[in-house]
């Protein structure tokens, strides 16, 4: 098995806590951070641009992704021409739909032909990755965020479209495959295993990466012990 340092795959640290933020921007395998608004009402954030200022300030050097919280193109395109002023290291997280389920394709390619670096997210089906991939064709750096994670929770495995979704972003060097949703530490490496470029990662998980590489049999022990002490600890008699 690999190292963490052996990863190819970017590890983007997924989360709204400016303290855990900083701490993960002391690590150098953290290549990058993502938000959304979920994130950010789980924080407790009240006041969006300053919390994004804030962050912004501290880490200047790592792409961090912002999403805009519009319901409407014209609305949408007004919030994400302002989040992408706020820093060079910025960008602007699209859904790939509104409510309505109507596609952000159009917005997608106008933003990103007038050179607005975007993350579109809320991706799963691979026929929505051909048509953002197609938006985002002639525009700067991007990504394209595919919750694999919700497709493994449909009972579906995310591998094989993961892999077509690469084939499709192929002709097209500066777009960037984000694994979005992991639910365990191994999805960081397969999404490493079939070139992905990049997976978004929540501290939970984060914190599993000291187990990698891990005895197994000691690993096994330590299970035995922790039952053990838990059932003295509750005092358990027959």
């Amino acid at each position: 098995m690999k190292s963490v340092s052996e990863l190819k795959v970017k590890i983007f640290a997924d989360g709204a806590d400016k303290a855990a933020m900083l701490q993960l921007y002391a690590q150098p395998y953290i290549r990058g951070f993502t938000t959304n608004p979920t994130l950010m009402r789980k924080a407790g954030i009240t006041d969006y641009e300053a919390f994004a200022r804030d962050v912004l300030e501290a880490i200047p050097d790592r792409p961090i992704s912002f999403e805009v919280f519009a319901d409407d193109s014209a609305e949408m395109e007004r919030q994400a021409r302002i989040i992408a002023a706020w820093g060079p290291n910025v960008y602007v997280k699209i859904p790939v739909t509104n409510t309505k389920a109507q596609s952000s394709a159009e917005l997608v390619r106008h933003l990103s032909q007038s050179g607005v670096k975007l993350n579109v997210t809320a991706i799963l089906p691979l026929e929505q990755v051909r048509e953002i991939s197609a938006a985002l064709a002639d525009g700067p750096p991007s990504c394209i965020s595919i919750f694999a994670g919700r497709i493994a929770d449909t009972g579906v495995d995310p591998l094989p479209l993961m892999t077509a979704a690469l084939e499709i972003m192929r002709p097209y060097p500066k777009q960037e495959l984000i694994w979005a949703s992991p639910r365990e530490l191994l999805n960081v490496f397969q999404a490493d295993a079939i070139g992905c470029h990049i997976i978004t990662v929540t501290n939970d998980i984060l914190q599993k990466l000291a187990l990698v590489g891990r005895d197994l049999h000691e690993y096994s022990l330590d299970t035995v012990k922790m039952f053990h002490q838990d059932a003295a600890k509750c005092g358990f008699t027959l």
